[in-house]
């Protein structure tokens, strides 16, 4: 086989984000030999989106996986006769999902100043160190973000201009004994019942936030922020500003990143995201709709599902995915919860309302995403996919149905979308310091979106409010920038863009009967109801 047709099935897999073993890339060769060299695109594309049907754990094709496909690929063309396989194009080829145990980890070295990525496993129970690590990597994951806006950088030359309108950061250490305004920029506790810190890698200091200016978002324990104010003769922090660390634009995160893979989609060269680019403009078709809260222990919430998937049954482009996110319970799956074998045949029949629908089994794609009240091993995030023990009745009628962790990524072409579901923003209001501030929007929403983005981090709360695997922390960065983050809210029903990023909230399914359409190509949001 040619090297030019090695280096084609490789850049095919990489564009649908899978990375290929040596042996399982002279499987694909093998099977690609046996047809002519004009049809040979076809044959690759044929074998790829066959891969797309399968629900895999990881990103990683070996031999044995291939070799499967080829087998079935063969015994479907002797069953229908044919000379040839058929070669037929797929929808599903597009969208890739990541699973957030599968994302790579990347730690900054601030003496280096570069990003390396983290190569041995990552243990689920990590030792004390690593929750001293997940703070000081958030740390300087801003900090070195902060380090390139031209507001807060240090000035190249010292003269009388050079410190016009500069808001150079000093370290919390270097503020003892100073007199004047300063600026800087940590990490909001409470080292003392009552007694608010600031703290950076350097040391910490008591803050007075009483009369502080805020900007948009809600300001709580563990969110990082960048404040100016003047120490008091007691020692304490006075501070007369507060606002997150500026955001930065995506395109500028990427040129500092050499190529590195933060999503976990894959790495792609600029020819390649040019092409990507252009296939999604032209997938004007595609659509993703997603619901949150799918009670399956409840027969009205069953029917109005059936009703949505009847209508989308009968339009002329059936839906590219279905993202269904929970929780998929009415009740909590803790230890007073004693019905699982129930919630299994309940899944059964959610099962068998999909499988009624053909169109919608042989076009789209179904993700489920557990909720926060779902069965798992434990509360804290990231979550693990719904049980194997619940779902493999479900299985047996969507046998490609994809089960993903909380939160979960998906690669449509060139986009990346975050999927989240969590009730953030009752959780970020309670946890509030102080009363948002009301100069650029009172919109709850708006505050909760701006949190997030400006922390580059989907859960910014105190771990004792959100437990969260100290060594898989990364998994709920928001670094570069996502084009799309999706919120599955128990709140209203709401859609923002910021910055450039589309955000919106799917509101409660059961609850309020909402979903949202959402066409990637475009990026246009269709808040929807019943």
């Amino acid at each position: 086989m040619s090297a030019s047709t090695r280096k084609k099935v490789q850049r095919k897999s990489k564009i649908r984000g899978y990375n290929l073993k040596v042996d399982a890339l002279d499987e694909i060769l093998s099977f690609v030999s046996r047809f002519p060299n004009s049809d040979h695109d076809e044959a690759i594309d044929l074998l790829l989106d066959q891969l797309d049907h399968e629900s895999l754990k990881s990103t990683i094709v070996d031999k044995e996986l291939v070799q499967r496909l080829v087998s079935l690929l063969w015994e479907t063309d002797e069953a229908v006769g044919e000379t040839s396989v058929s070669f037929g194009s797929s929808s599903r080829s597009s969208i890739c999902v990541v699973d957030a145990f599968d994302i790579p980890k990347f730690q900054y070295d601030p003496i280096r100043k570069q990003f390396y990525e983290h190569t041995s496993s990552l243990p689920v129970h990590g030792e004390a160190s690593a929750k001293e690590a997940l703070y000081r990597d958030r740390f300087l994951l801003l900090t070195q973000r902060l380090s390139r806006d031209q507001h807060f950088s240090k000035p190249a030359f010292d003269s009388e201009f050079s410190h016009f309108g500069s808001c150079e950061i000093s370290p919390i250490q270097s503020l003892v004994g100073q007199t004047g305004r300063r600026w800087v920029m940590g990490l909001i506790s409470q080292l003392e019942d009552g007694h608010f810190y600031l703290e950076d890698l350097t040391a910490s200091v008591e803050i007075n936030l009483s009369n502080a200016k805020v900007t948009t978002g809600f300001f709580s324990e563990n969110t990082i922020v960048v404040a100016e104010g003047e120490m008091l003769v007691e020692g304490i922090f006075q501070v007369l500003t507060c606002g997150f660390p500026p955001l930065e634009d995506r395109d500028k995160s990427l040129k500092q990143l050499s190529g590195q893979d933060f999503f976990g989609g894959g790495t792609f060269t600029r020819e390649e995201t040019i092409k990507l680019e252009e296939m999604e403009r032209r997938a004007v078709n595609d659509m993703f709709v997603i619901l949150s809260d799918i009670w399956v222990d409840n027969e009205e919430v069953m029917g109005k599902l059936e009703t949505v998937l009847d209508g989308f049954e009968s339009v002329e482009v059936v839906p590219s995915l279905f993202v269904f996110m929970g929780n998929f319970s009415s009740r909590p799956c803790n230890l007073s919860f004693h019905t699982y074998s129930t919630l299994r045949l309940q899944f059964g029949k959610l099962g068998q309302i999909i499988a009624a629908h053909s169109r919608l089994i042989e076009h789209s794609r179904f993700l489920f995403i557990p909720g926060p009240d779902d069965a798992g091993p434990s509360t804290s995030l990231p979550r693990c996919a719904l049980p194997k023990y619940l779902t493999e009745e479900l299985q047996k009628h969507i046998p490609n149905a994809i089960f993903s962790s909380n939160p979960c990524r998906v690669k449509f072409y060139s986009q990346e979308i975050v999927f989240f579901r969590e009730d953030m923003l009752y959780r970020m209001r309670r946890s509030c310091l102080m009363p948002p501030s009301e100069e650029e929007t009172n919109d709850p929403f708006q505050h909760l979106v701006a949190t997030i983005t400006h922390q580059s981090h989907l859960c910014p709360l105190p771990l004792t409010v959100q437990p969260i695997i100290w060594t898989y922390d990364h998994c709920l960065y928001l670094y570069p920038t996502p084009h799309t983050i999706v919120l599955g809210d128990s709140s209203q029903q709401k859609a923002f863009k910021y910055t450039g990023i589309t955000c919106f909230n799917t509101g409660s399914f059961s609850i309020d009967s909402t979903f949202v359409v959402y066409r990637p190509c475009s990026q246009e949001v269709e808040l929807s109801a019943l």
